[in-house]
């Protein structure tokens, strides 16, 4: 039964990796139709076709190996210097910009002068390139709110899970009282397992983050304290005293090994899945962007551990580069996991979500052939022309992105190299949940 589970979770998983990947060229497609660019293939999955059809213009097909998709754009870059597909050159680099500009011209038809896409404006061949990446971050956002405000997140809340009886610095990290500790405000105060503190010195606590800054600040201080206890509310007393604790950051994150002196009550909080609002959602979800742009930039420094994790006897750490099959494993795992059915769906959309942020943030990277690439083309040419005409300068024409082509192809190997490592590590030491 769990290894039919494991399988259904990595399938669920699949389907979920090609709609998003049909999703995202979607808005390809339907930019450049809307802005007259002949289109003559929409294909999700690379190798052999299994399935397409042709509807209008445009061939639709499913292709073998889900790990990507495509649309196939007339005329994506302009002709050489002398207005005509060149001959091809003996030159390697030569070659490569030559066999990138015959292939945008490929299947070019009498009436297609006028519907070739380097023919656009700049600003619409950067509409045309975003659309696909923005449709992925349309999808996370909605993805990610549905989670964050349908199902609720696992975080800590105002119920108490345990009391500690003594004062500990938490830098010391050990649970047991020595002889000389002074007692606990909490235990001082009679505040037991399960109580549920719903003010603090007067001010309401609905959340964790609040109580907990609350808790901070008050040091020295004798407080009242309410909590909820078997329905009926009951107003405590306790003094807060005056710890080192862990330093939070401006998200109100711990941050690891890093200790400040502030208030301390002297209790564990119990965690619980707790539903957000939408102002909570957006902070939540701003703080996952940051930490993703984050972990992109990171990704060159983690490449000696996730080397030492495929080929060596390394730890697999957790927030090492994950894959399509790292992930799609992940997706197995937690339809194994002894948990509400509802959580698993939950488990299951927050993967999916950050799966499209990721695209959304990867593909906006300024390097040929991401779709940020060809953005940071159109962007060029349109602050070269523009410069030309204030400086009454002869108009410079199209910016050339095929002699950027060489550059791509190297680009290009340094993520295929880095989507085989990423690969080995997810099949031989994956990042596994708990």
């Amino acid at each position: 039964m769990t290894t039919l589970m494991f399988i259904l979770g990595i399938v669920v998983f699949a389907v979920g990796l090609l709609v998003s990947i049909a999703w995202h060229e979607l808005g390809h497609l339907s930019t450049a139709k809307m802005f007259g660019i002949r289109v003559p293939q929409y294909m999700v999955g690379f190798g052999p076709t299994l399935w397409s059809r042709h509807k209008g213009e445009t061939e639709y097909g499913i292709k073998a190996i889900p790990l990507g998709g495509y649309i196939r754009m007339i005329g994506m870059f302009p002709p050489g210097p002398d207005g005509r597909l060149e001959a091809r050159s003996t030159s390697p680099w030569r070659g490569m910009i030559e066999d990138a500009r015959s292939a945008a011209f490929e299947e070019l038809k009498p009436g297609d002068e006028n519907r070739l896409f380097y023919t656009r404006k700049p600003w619409k061949r950067v509409v045309v390139m975003f659309a696909g990446p923005f449709m992925n971050l349309i999808l996370a956002v909605a993805l990610f709110l549905t989670v964050l405000m349908g199902f609720g997140i696992q975080q800590q809340t105002t119920t108490v899970s345990s009391v500690s009886p003594c004062v500990i610095a938490q830098s010391e990290n050990r649970d047991e009282c020595k002889k000389g500790d002074p007692q606990s405000p909490a235990a001082a105060a009679g505040i037991k397992a399960g109580d549920k503190i719903v003010a603090f010195d007067g001010k309401r606590t609905e959340d964790w983050g609040t109580l907990s800054d609350l808790i901070r600040d008050s040091a020295g201080k004798q407080v009242p304290i309410v909590v909820e206890r078997d329905g009926k509310e009951v107003t405590l007393q306790a003094k807060i005293a005056t710890n080192l604790v862990a330093k939070k950051d401006g998200h109100g994150q711990y941050v690891e090994g890093e200790y400040v002196k502030a208030g301390f009550l002297g209790f564990s909080a119990a965690t619980g899945v707790v539903k957000q609002d939408f102002g909570d959602s957006v902070t939540w979800m701003t703080d996952r962007v940051g930490d993703a742009v984050d972990s992109l930039a990171a990704l060159p420094s983690k490449v000696p551990a996730l080397w030492d994790a495929a080929f060596g006897d390394g730890p697999r750490e957790p927030d090492s580069p994950m894959g399509v099959v790292g992930a799609a494993r992940v997706g197995g795992e937690i339809a194994t996991l002894d948990i509400p059915a509802s959580q698993q769906l939950a488990m299951f959309v927050m993967l999916l979500a950050g799966f499209n942020l990721s695209l959304f943030l990867f593909n906006m990277l300024p390097l040929l052939p991401l779709d940020g690439g060809h953005i940071a083309g159109a962007l060029w040419e349109s602050l070269r022309r523009n410069a030309a005409r204030v400086l009454r300068r002869p108009d410079p024409g199209p910016f050339d992105v095929a002699k950027l082509m060489p550059v791509a192809y190297v680009v290009a190997g340094i993520f295929v190299c880095f989507t085989i490592l990423v690969l080995v590590a997810d099949v031989v030491n994956p990042v596994k949940i708990s």
